[in-house]
């Protein structure tokens, strides 16, 4: 996490109503969220997953008996 120099600006009755940031801050944060973020495979690899539930019904099948309940 990167420190924040920030100032908090408050109205009248004290409550929150702005945050100043100092403008190398801000510079930093719009650099950030222009960098596309890239999953590594580590944390995108469902495949590990895989057959770990055993079904005894159809999931289709269930969802249109609960759904049915609805009615």
């Amino acid at each position: 996490m990167l420190p924040i120099r920030k100032q908090l600006v408050t109205d009248e009755a004290m409550r929150p109503v702005a945050v100043l940031i100092d403008c190398e801050d801000w510079q930093k944060f719009e650099q950030l969220l222009e960098t596309p973020i890239v999953q590594t495979k580590e944390n995108s690899n469902f495949a590990k997953y895989a057959g770990v539930i055993k079904l005894t019904q159809d999931p289709l099948e269930y969802q249109k008996q609960i759904r049915d309940e609805w009615d």
